[in-house]
Formats: structure tokens, C-alpha cells, sequence
């Protein structure tokens, strides 16, 4: 039975470190066959998923040598961390290994949607000139708001800044005079949702975050805002999301990584049929040079914890 099972895809260096000292089982396609991870639990003392695999119930029940789940990625989720605790398991995420990757990501989106012109290539090649029609705005002057203001939201902050954007940002676990503001302003959360240009999500899924950005929210957004979702599907009510983009007045456009149904499934995809969106699989975290960094610091960790 292997020491070590990766559920998902990870770099194969990483996985070299771990197979050089520990009997490491690595199958990316685990993650969607259930019954052949659980035979491989039993023995298994290092459990590495991404975000897919949920760590909780049976699978927990199943592993009872299990003493530490490495995250490649930051956030928990799909780990029923409690449980783990409560069975000496200790969880490890990624954190900060792919804060440049989200907030590259959160950046282009906002480039994208509000210049509006770099999604014509069809039609310009079908021998249309629709210039007047894609006359777009630049992200110089105008605002930025972040909802929750951690190590991603502020790299995205410093990136909004170097094109002169000013940057608003509401996380009750900051003080006011927190020094880690910096420039950025912060604002109640309603604020942010109603004075910026370009709103980004950067908070885990809980109770209190599930659906924050509701109808009535979307509703308070600027003519030609827009909306960036990169953090965990269910903060967005998605059917409030489609439906504020139907509307005439704010809500431009939309940007999701993430959904509340993963992989997004045909019918949930289908209420943004023909609706200004860009939609990414779960993917804003995750470059060639990101993935590299996020498995390299599991594999340190689980090694470390392995001893």
C-alpha cells in the first residue's frame, strides 16, 4: 500500500521528491473514480488533492493511517477540516504559492471587460469593422474594489495601482489603522460594491460569504461595472448574476473561475447563453510557473511531516 496518493494533477518533479523517499501513488484521474481511491487509502499516511477531491465522510473513514492532507491550492472547502483535526490529521494548504497567478488573472479580466474590443476576432475576420462599437474604457482612474484583503486580494491591489487605478477594499479582520492597507481604502462592503468600476471577490466560502454578491448587491453596481469572481463558487448567486446582466443600467459584464456547481454543468451553464461573460474553469490559480511553486511546497511539507 502506498505511503503517499495524489489525487489530482501535480508537478512531476514534486512527485519525483516524494516517490524518492515514500511508495507515492500518482494518478490524476483518482480525483473521478471513488472506489479505486478508497482501496488505496488504507495504508496511506500523506493524502495530496486539489480542490476537486472532497476529503470528508467516507473517504475520511477509509484512511485510518492518514496523518496529513496537502491542498495544492489555498482554499479548504472541500476538506471537512474539522473532522480532520478531530482525527489528528493535519491539513496543509498552499498558501501564497499562487497569489501572482489569481491576481493576474483578476487583472485581465478587468482589462478585457471594461476595453471590450479583444473578443471581435470572428467578426473582424468575416470582413465586419465594428470600431465605433467596440470604443472601450481604460482602467487608469477608475476604481478597483476587493472584497476581502488577503495576501491575493493584495497583490491584485498592487497590480491595480501600477495602471492607476485607485483601490477600495472591505475585510472585517483588518482594522482601520491596519498597516497592511497601505494605500488601499477601506470601505464598508456595500461600498465597495457601489463605487467601483471593476468589483473582485477574495473571501473562502462559509456561511456568511455564501451568495454575498446577491441581487441586491449586483443591483447597487455602477453603469458599466463589472464583476470578478476567482475566490469560491457560491459567494455569487449565479442566477442573480445572469439575470443583473440582462438588465439595462449597471452590470456590464462578468468574469467566474469558479462555480457553484464544479464542473459547471450544461443547464447551470446555460443561463449565460449570449450574456457578456468570461468563463474559465477553476483555472485563475494554476499557470505553468504557479503549479511548480504550489507543488513544490506541499511536497516540502508533507516531507517535513513525514520526517
Amino acid at each position: 500500500m502506498p505511503d503517499v496518493v495524489i489525487t489530482e494533477f501535480m508537478d512531476e518533479d514534486a512527485v519525483a521528491r516524494l516517490s524518492a523517499k515514500y511508495e507515492t501513488h500518482y494518478d490524476p484521474k483518482l480525483v473521478d473514480d471513488r472506489d479505486a481511491l478508497a482501496a488505496l487509502l488504507p495504508g496511506a499516511r500523506a493524502l495530496i488533492v486539489r480542490n476537486r477531491t472532497q476529503v470528508r465522510g467516507d473517504l475520511l473513514a477509509a484512511a485510518g493511517s492518514l496523518s496529513c492532507v496537502g491542498r495544492l491550492g489555498v482554499g479548504l472547502d472541500n476538506i471537512d477540516v474539522a473532522a480532520c483535526e478531530g482525527r489528528g490529521v493535519t491539513v496543509y494548504p498552499a498558501t501564497g504559492a499562487n497569489d501572482a497567478s489569481v491576481a493576474e488573472y483578476v487583472i485581465t479580466a478587468a482589462l478585457v471587460l471594461l476595453r471590450g474590443a479583444w473578443l471581435s476576432s470572428a467578426v473582424v475576420a468575416a470582413g465586419e469593422w465594428p470600431r465605433q462599437a467596440l470604443i472601450g474604457r481604460e482602467v487608469g482612474g477608475r476604481t478597483m474594489g476587493l472584497v476581502g484583503f488577503g495576501g491575493i486580494a493584495r497583490e491584485t491591489a498592487a497590480r491595480a495601482q501600477a495602471l492607476g487605478m485607485r483601490v477600495i477594499a472591505h475585510d472585517p479582520f483588518f482594522e482601520a489603522g491596519d498597516p497592511a492597507w497601505g494605500s488601499v481604502s477601506p470601505v464598508e462592503l456595500d461600498t465597495v460594491f457601489a463605487e467601483a468600476d471593476a468589483v473582485s471577490l477574495h473571501v473562502p466560502l462559509t456561511q456568511g460569504t455564501r451568495h454575498m454578491a446577491n441581487a441586491d448587491r449586483l443591483a447597487m453596481m455602477k453603469p458599466g461595472s463589472v464583476l470578478i469572481n476567482a475566490a469560491r463558487g457560491g459567494v455569487v448567486d449565479e442566477e442573480a448574476l445572469a439575470a443583473a446582466l440582462k438588465a439595462d443600467g449597471g452590470l456590464s459584464g462578468a468574469a467566474l473561475d469558479v462555480f457553484e456547481e464544479e464542473p459547471l454543468g450544461a443547464a447551470a451553464g446555460a443561463r449565460f447563453d449570449g450574456l457578456n461573460v468570461l468563463l474559465t474553469p477553476h483555472i485563475a490559480g494554476v499557470t505553468e510557473e504557479s503549479n511548480v511553486r504550489v507543488s513544490g511546497l506541499i511536497a516540502e511539507r508533507v516531507l517535513a511531516h513525514l520526517g
